[in-house]
Formats: structure tokens, C-alpha cells, sequence
């Protein structure tokens, strides 16, 4: 199919290197009560207490006052902040692993129509887990009703600190990569093959991961240089594996073709396995960082959590051998073949249980950042 040229948007260029320069200068380190418990609102109260005993003058007894109520976070509000935090989650690591996929791997991979729509789809949940983890802040932050999600003095506030400029940047960089993802989806290879996409596609893929990684608990680490290194590092590799196998299972493998399996299968596979040595080296640092001894793994929940999250990532490393052990000793043959379903099969079973189980690993990771290191 005969596809138009299409001009390089150089507007979306120039607006992407304002932005990374923004994501870049931001502060680095989070203050420490960013990640304190939510405080109330407070009121004027007075600085002694009366007892329903005590008068001011002889045969006047004082009425009882009752103490002031203790302000609590209502129902719903963590669960569905939560619940924004795996969906924006989920959603990045898939955007930003597609692109790459897509760009590295398999450029013709933009005109299949369940591709198109894997990417649109992690774009909406980004986004929207973006725009609603705002006033979800808010809310914790304020202790407000649900209802008040989106009130002007809710974003207003959380807006005003720190968490709230990188919510905000965030935002921004989904908004941007939006022209990105429209750019591919209209020009289909030719955007992905050339260097300004690439560009494009680079620039918003390392604000999105820098700026998540300033949401969580690296930047508060005896070593926030190291941890901040670490966890872009980190998202990075998980980004890569995770979206091409979406990628891998949405398209590439369902389809059968045997050049395309040909091409793209040993060279994702490297990629795994380069993606799977940085979540190594990269978490352990974190871990160190974070955790800092062996007795916090066992005795903290947070360490718990964590070592839960290793024996679920042993399993994803086992379903991802065998995957590695079919490209290096049946992916001749489904080539001979034409990509026969039959010989293809054990392939798309093995992606799609890889993929599974490392989305239960996001989830636990997801988990992660919104409980307490040491706790």
C-alpha cells in the first residue's frame, strides 16, 4: 500500500526539547515530608484543656467541651489512588516499550491494527491515571471527600509543591506524546524509520520515565543520586521487556510470518536479555538503598512485598528461558515451515505466560512505591 510522505513536524521537535529541559530541571531531591502521612487540615484550638470539674469562679461549673473530631481519610480515596498509580504505571511501561519495540524492532509493526490499539490504549490509561493522580493527591494530602476530586483549591494545592510540578510535567509529557503516537499512527514506518520521530519518540519516552521515577522513593535514599540512576535505569529495562513482549504477543507472534519471526525474534530476545541484566543490577542497588539490611527483608512489609516481587520474577525469568530455549531451537524450523501455527504455538503459550507474570511483577512494583520503606 502506497503511503503519502508526509512532512517532518518540526513545531512538536522544538516544544519536546523545551519540555526535557524542564524535566531536567527540576530538583533532583524530593524534601522528606513529601512522602510523610497525609496531614489534616487543621484548626484553631485551645491551648489547655477544660475538665467538666473545673469553674472559673466559685458555684459556676463550666459546660464539658467536647474534643475536636480527628479528621481520617475517607472511603475510596487510597484504594482508587492506588488503583491510578498500577493503571499509569502499566500504561507507561507499555507506551514507552512499545515505541522502542516498534522503532528498534519492527517499524512495519505501526499499521497492524492490534498494535495501534495497544499503544492507544496505554496512552489513555497514562494519561488519565495522570490527570486523576492529581486531585487524588489532593485528597490524601487535605483528607477530602472523593467527591471533591477535582476542585480547583485540590489541584491548586498539590500543585504547589513538589509532587505537584512533576505530576504537572507529566502531564505535559503525555499531552506531547500524544502528537508522537499521532505522528506514527498517521505515517506508519515512514515516522518510525526516521530520525526525527526517533527524536520525538526519545525525548518524551525519557521524560515519562525520569519523571516517574521522581515520584517514588529513590530521591529520598541516603544516595539520591545513586537511586535516581538506578531507578531510571531500572524503569528503563522493565519499559523494554515488558512493552515488546505486548508487543510480541499482540502482533509478531499471532501473526505467523515467518520473515517477521526471522527478524525480530533473535534480536528481541538480546534485548531481553540486556533488559533482564539492568532490572538485575539495577534493583539490587535499589534494594541496598532502600531496604539497607537483610533483617528489613523479613521483618518489614515493605521488605516482604518486596521479596515477593523476586519470587515472581523468578518465575517470569523461567517462562522467558523458555522462550529464549524455542528462538534458539525451533525458529528455523517455523521459518521452513512458513511459521506454522502448530510449531508457532509453544512460542505464543510461553510469551503469553511471560507476559502475565511480569504484569503481576509491575503490580507488586506498583504496590511498592506507595508503601513505606522500613515499615
Amino acid at each position: 500500500m502506497a503511503v503519502p510522505r508526509t512532512r517532518p513536524l518540526r513545531a512538536p521537535l522544538v516544544l519536546l526539547m523545551a519540555l526535557l529541559w524542564l524535566v531536567l530541571a527540576l530538583p533532583t531531591t524530593t524534601p522528606a515530608h513529601a512522602y510523610a502521612h497525609p496531614k489534616p487540615n487543621r484548626t484553631a484550638t485551645p491551648t489547655h484543656s477544660v475538665s467538666p470539674t473545673h469553674s472559673t469562679s466559685p458555684g459556676v461549673q463550666e459546660p464539658a467541651v467536647a474534643p475536636p473530631a480527628v479528621p481520617h481519610e475517607h472511603a475510596g480515596v487510597r484504594p482508587l489512588t492506588v488503583a491510578a498509580k498500577v493503571a499509569g504505571f502499566l500504561g507507561m511501561t507499555v507506551f514507552v516499550g512499545g515505541l522502542a519495540f516498534l522503532a528498534l524492532l519492527w517499524p512495519d509493526g505501526t499499521w497492524h491494527h492490534r498494535v495501534r490499539r495497544v499503544l492507544v490504549t496505554a496512552w489513555a490509561a497514562g494519561a488519565g491515571a495522570s490527570l486523576v493522580g492529581i486531585g487524588l493527591q489532593g485528597l490524601q494530602n487535605d483528607m477530602r471527600p472523593l467527591s471533591e476530586v477535582f476542585k480547583p483549591d485540590v489541584l491548586g494545592g498539590v500543585l504547589t509543591e513538589h509532587l505537584g510540578e512533576v505530576w504537572a510535567v507529566k502531564g505535559l509529557l503525555w499531552v506531547l506524546a500524544a502528537v508522537v503516537l499521532a505522528w506514527a499512527l498517521r505515517a506508519g514506518d515512514q515516522a518510525v524509520r526516521h530520525a526525527p520521530w526517533r527524536v520525538a519518540a526519545l525525548a518524551v519516552g525519557f521524560g515519562l520515565l525520569r519523571t516517574t521515577g521522581m515520584t517514588g522513593h529513590a530521591s529520598g535514599t541516603p544516595r539520591p543520586a545513586l537511586s535516581q540512576a538506578a531507578d531510571l535505569l531500572h524503569l528503563t529495562g522493565v519499559s523494554l521487556w515488558f512493552g515488546g513482549l505486548v508487543m510480541l504477543l499482540a502482533g509478531v507472534v499471532q501473526r505467523h510470518r515467518a520473515g517477521e519471526l526471522a527478524r525480530v525474534m533473535p534480536r528481541y530476545s538480546m534485548l531481553a536479555l540486556g533488559s533482564v541484566l539492568a532490572i538485575a543490577a539495577s534493583g539490587l542497588v535499589l534494594a541496598w538503598q532502600l531496604v539497607g539490611s537483610f533483617d528489613g527483608l523479613v521483618t518489614t512489609s515493605y521488605g516482604r512485598l518486596l521479596l515477593g516481587k523476586l519470587a515472581v520474577f523468578a518465575l517470569v525469568l523461567a517462562a522467558a528461558q523458555r522462550s529464549k530455549k524455542w528462538v534458539a531451537e525451533r525458529l528455523d524450523l517455523a521459518v521452513l515451515l512458513r511459521g506454522d501455527a502448530v510449531t508457532v504455538r509453544p512460542l505464543l503459550y510461553s510469551v503469553a505466560a511471560e507476559t502475565a507474570l511480569l504484569s503481576v511483577v509491575l503490580l507488586a512494583a506498583s504496590l511498592l512505591v506507595t508503601a513505606a520503606p522500613g515499615r
